[in-house]
């Protein structure tokens, strides 16, 4: 099955009078909740369902305590997560303090076997 998308307009924000270039945008086909996935691999493992459930909320409990402490996950083939900052500037290396820190977030880098199936998307326009 194709992943579907549209065709967008954007304009430069910097340039008004530029004209525009149409781009493609992905569209979801849905969403796949935890009880749905845990369905699924209960399906394909010796596991049931409610244990599968129980095992996936753990995990994903335990993913954002490894991050805080400042571990990065390494999931193996699947991928790995770690934590990124965004940050402000200061004139010396002795001025710099969490306080320059902006923002943080997760970021997710696919393993070998998560690159397979990226590499494998078929795409429709629709």
């Amino acid at each position: 099955m194709a992943v579907k998308y549209t065709v967008v307009a954007r304009g430069k924000p910097a340039d008004p009078s530029a004209p525009k270039k149409y781009y493609p945008v992905l569209k979801s086909t849905g969403r796949v909740k935890a009880r749905d996935l845990a369905q699924r691999a209960a399906e394909m493992s010796t596991l049931s369902p409610v244990d599968l459930a129980a095992a996936l909320e753990a995990f994903l409990t335990i993913i954002p305590q490894e991050l805080a402490q400042g571990n990065i996950v390494d999931l193996g083939d699947f991928g790995s997560f770690s934590v990124r900052i965004s940050s402000t500037g200061a004139d010396t290396a002795d001025t710099v303090s969490a306080h320059h820190i902006t923002r943080t977030s997760a970021a997710f880098r696919p393993g070998k076997e998560f690159k397979k199936y990226l590499a494998d998307i078929e795409f429709e326009k629709g």
